[in-house]
This record gives C-alpha cells, sequence and structure tokens, in this order.
C-alpha cells in the first residue's frame, strides 16, 4: 500500500501568495518593487538627490515620510527594503500598543546579534501613536538597532515628538503630477504580471486626462478608478472612455482636517492672496474652504479682521462691507452664504490696502508693556464727579467744537508720540494731508 505523503510546504506557500495576490487591489500589485520603477518624489529620490545617494552609500538612518495620501510613501519603504536587503516589518499605528512595538525591537535586536542584518520597521500612521509609544522607539533609534520609516500625513513638526525628530530626517512628498499619474495607468494597462495587460483595453487620451486631473496627484485613487472601469465592462475589448472613467470614481474628497495643516494653509493662502490684491486668487481658496466644508462663520471671522488690518482706511467701507457679511452668514447660512462671501472677499482683495492702523496700535501697545507708564494730563482727565476740580481734573480743557475748524491747540500726550502713519493710498491719502496740515498748525502755534 502507497505512503500517504504529506504536500510540501512550498506548495502551499505558493497558493497562499497567489491567493493573496488575486485579492490585493491593482494599487498594491503595481507598487514598485525597485527604485527605478518608482515615479515621482524626484526632489529628494532623483539622480544625486539625499536619498538616492544615502540608499547608494549604505548609510540609511531613520527616517519621517511626510506627505498627502497616495503619493508613494508605503511604496518607496517597500521599496528602500528590498535595496538595503534589510528585515521589514510593517506596523500601522492605529491597531499597534507599546506590546506591539517592543515586540519587534526586541526581534530586531535579536536579528542584529545572530546575523548582523538589520530591520527597518515601517510604522504607517505614526502620527497616531501618543507621547509614550513614541518614547518606546527612541532608545533602538539611537543606537542603530532599527531602521525607523515613519509614515504620516500630519505635519511632523505637530505630530511626532521632538527627540525622534531629531533622530532621523524628514522627507516631504509631494501630490504626483498629471504625468506621473498618466505613466502609472499606463504601466498597468500594460503589465500582465501584476496588472491589467492580460485585457484588452483601448483607453481614449480624454479619460486619462480626466483620471490624472480628479485624482489630485493620489496615485492609489487613480489606479482604482482604473481597475474598476476595466473589470466593470464586460465587452471585449474594453472601451474606456471619458464616461466610464467618470463613473468610476467618486467626487473627490479633499484633503482638508479643521484641525490640520490644511486647514491652516488655506486659510494662510486665502488671507494672504486678499491681502496682495488677487481677487481670482482669493475666490479659489474661499471655494476650496466651502467645498471643504469649512464653517463658513470662520472665512466670515477672517473677512473682518483682515478688513481692518490690511485695508483699513485707505477704504473705511470695507469693513462695512466685511461686517455686513458676517452677518449674511449669520441670517442666511449655506449654501446661499456663498454670495456675500464672495462679494466681500472681491470687494476687499481689490481695495486700496493699507496697515497703518495696525501698525499703530501694535507699536503703541508695545510702548505700553514695554515703557514707562504716562500719566493722563490733569486738563484730560474726568471732571463730572463733585470734587473733581479739588484735584484740577478738566482744569484748561477747551472743547475742539468750540474752537475754529472743531480743532485746538492742546496737549493729549505728555510726551510726543507718533504711532499712526497715514499711507497716500486709497482714501488714506485724504486723511494723511489733514494730518500733515493739523500737524504744520501745531507748529506755527508753539
Amino acid at each position: 500500500m502507497a505512503k500517504f505523503r504529506k504536500p510540501s510546504t512550498d506548495l502551499f506557500r505558493a497558493t497562499h501568495d497567489a491567493n493573496l495576490r488575486k485579492a490585493q487591489p491593482l494599487a498594491a500589485r503595481m507598487r514598485p518593487r525597485t527604485l527605478d520603477e518608482f515615479i515621482g518624489q524626484e526632489h529628494f529620490l532623483g539622480p544625486g538627490k539625499l536619498l538616492r545617494r544615502l540608499l547608494q552609500a549604505d548609510r540609511l538612518s531613520s527616517v519621517i515620510f511626510y506627505g498627502p495620501p497616495g503619493t508613494g510613501k508605503t511604496a518607496l519603504a517597500h521599496v528602500i527594503a528590498q535595496h538595503t536587503k534589510c528585515r521589514f516589518r510593517p506596523l500601522n499605528a492605529v491597531a499597534a500598543g507599546i506590546k506591539d512595538v517592543r515586540e519587534i525591537l526586541d526581534e530586531a535586536k535579536t536579528e542584529l546579534e545572530q546575523t548582523g542584518q538589520r530591520t527597518i520597521l515601517f510604522v504607517d500612521e505614526l502620527h497616531r501613536f501618543n507621547r509614550a509609544q513614541q518614547d518606546v522607539l527612541l532608545p533602538d533609534v539611537e543606537e542603530g538597532r532599527v531602521i525607523l520609516i515613519g509614515a504620516t500625513t500630519q505635519n511632523p513638526f505637530f505630530a511626532v515628538n521632538s527627540p525622534l525628530l531629531s533622530r532621523g530626517q524628514i522627507f516631504t512628498f509631494e501630490p504626483l503630477s498629471r504625468d506621473h499619474i498618466k505613466e502609472l495607468l499606463r504601466r498597468a494597462l500594460a503589465d500582465q504580471e501584476r496588472g491589467l495587460g492580460s485585457i484588452p483595453v483601448n483607453i481614449t487620451d480624454a479619460a486619462l486626462a480626466f483620471l490624472a486631473e480628479i485624482s489630485d496627484g493620489d496615485a492609489r485613487r487613480a489606479l482604482s478608478a482604473l481597475e474598476i472601469g476595466v473589470l466593470s465592462v464586460e465587452q471585449r475589448p474594453v472601451e474606456f472612455t471619458l464616461e466610464v472613467a467618470q463613473e468610476s470614481i467618486q467626487r473627490k474628497a479633499l484633503d482638508y482636517d479643521a484641525t490640520g495643516d490644511a486647514h491652516y494653509d488655506v486659510a494662510s493662502a486665502f488671507i494672504k492672496s486678499m491681502r496682495g490684491s488677487d481677487p481670482d486668487a482669493a475666490i479659489y481658496w474661499l471655494a476650496r474652504m466651502l467645498e471643504s466644508g469649512e464653517d463658513p462663520r470662520f472665512i466670515a471671522r477672517r473677512i473682518v479682521i483682515l478688513a481692518s488690518e490690511d485695508v483699513g482706511n485707505a477704504d473705511p467701507q470695507a469693513l462695512v462691507v466685511a461686517a455686513a457679511a458676517l452677518q449674511a452668514v449669520e441670517f442666511v447660512g449655506l449654501p446661499e452664504c456663498q454670495l456675500p462671501l464672495a462679494q466681500a472677499v472681491t470687494y476687499l482683495a481689490t481695495a486700496p490696502k493699507s496697515n497703518a492702523a495696525t501698525v499703530a496700535i501694535t507699536k503703541a501697545r508695545e510702548d505700553v508693556r514695554t515703557g514707562r507708564t504716562l500719566p493722563v494730563p490733569k486738563h484730560l482727565r474726568d471732571a463730572s464727579y463733585q470734587g473733581a476740580k479739588q484735584f484740577g481734573h478738566g482744569e484748561g480743557y477747551e472743547y475742539s467744537h468750540d474752537q475754529p475748524g472743531a480743532w485746538s491747540d492742546q496737549q493729549y500726550l505728555p510726551e510726543e508720540r507718533r504711532y499712526y502713519e497715514p499711507t497716500d493710498r486709497g482714501y488714506e491719502a485724504v486723511i494723511r494731508e489733514r494730518m500733515e496740515e493739523l500737524r504744520k498748525k501745531k507748529e506755527n502755534c508753539q
């Protein structure tokens, strides 16, 4: 009787790997395997650039990959592991705890001692680790027992502990260009091993351009849409038209966390565009905030502030318009309040600019904080209460409206100070002319 033989482990492993690959989405299957296959981030990975030099010299230390989703942070970590022949241990900070981290660090130390092989610990969403979890990494990272590659979509200067930042280098990933996305899509269509090359596809230039545009530089998003479009069409060859592309991808979700970088960066661009007198840019950033779900009251408050800070008396009507927009936002709400907001934004962007009032209050407050406190002159003090005359309060005060031109040559500060310097722009030019006249008149009276 023939003896039963257990199938080889290798046979099962091959089957398991094939099943896992089959379940993977196209974006995961198409991850680059070598540095030459990697697309994008030429500013630090191109020929002669820092990260490529570190890899070529085999002197890679711990690094933090910072950038938006789908720009290749995870893919590059896998490529680096292959390039350096290090053990690769991935960890997702959302699900992992201190115990998981300690186990990997202990394994890495043992492996280094016994075989000399180093371990790359790839921590995805590193910003999800709290301070204690990040601190656990410090000793092994500092001693070089493990190479940390941390990936984060949040600004590492806010999301990562300073000691951990100081022990590594930060590489900022940029969204992929339209040409990069197109190249990735064409590569996926041609690759018969990992991509969609076994399926005949005729993709139009319009469809390719649409996916490259709507994906917002996110390779994962573009490849997912391509896979959905190809697999959802039964006819062969697949006619991948613009209509198919449009039906294969949802309306893009804007990168805009109300407490994160995008919120502050877009708001900053919005304010600086109005200050810089560019109504088109200001309207774009306004639209970006509204489409991202920003609270319109936050936008309106920023407009009111800018009306005084950057327009000021060059156009006093600007504050009136801004305040009216704020009130309209409260009364009307979305979506209609976008109209008064747009009106206020374009008005402020095209208004003459002056920060003279802002400079004046800043200088005056600095004097109050750091200089000697000036006493109120006696003739300006409150004389309305019984007994004020006994102190000489109000004595000698000249009521301006009783004087010619409603102006009196009297002192309002015990020392000569000048804070408000009107510009020669807009209505402030009129103010400047009047101030100069009054100052000359004062000089002649002395």
